[in-house]
């Protein structure tokens, strides 16, 4: 099987380190894809301390993801960003494999 990658932005690294030391030490963040939203598939950060043989951690600037086996193959090539703006700030995954997706940015439609 071909490699797999998620990359993590700084921004999103700082803010994972972040709200781990703040509020869930020993844990870790997670990715994943489930089905719904307004475009198909939607995604899904939270904290986790249950990983195992079907995970992937990925580690880049100082902080880790966790990517079950399932949704990489919807994330592959995908880079976590977050961002900090007046109105919202939120994780954002800029993801090659979406054809489209809805105006929040939460869920996606896979490309054929």
């Amino acid at each position: 099987m071909e490699q797999t990658a998620v990359s993590i932005t700084k921004n999103a690294a700082d803010k994972i380190i972040n709200l781990l030391d703040e509020e869930n030490p020993g844990m870790k963040m997670r990715l994943s894809i489930s089905g719904g939203g307004c475009s198909g598939f939607q995604y899904g950060f939270e904290f986790d301390s249950d990983y195992g043989d079907d995970d992937i951690i990925f580690n880049e600037n100082g902080a880790e993801l966790v990517v079950d086996k399932v949704s990489i193959m919807y994330l592959n090539g995908s880079i976590v960003d977050f961002e900090d703006k007046l109105m919202e700030s939120s994780f954002k995954v800029n993801n090659p494999n979406a054809a489209s997706s809805c105006g929040c940015g939460t869920s996606f439609s896979p490309k054929q």
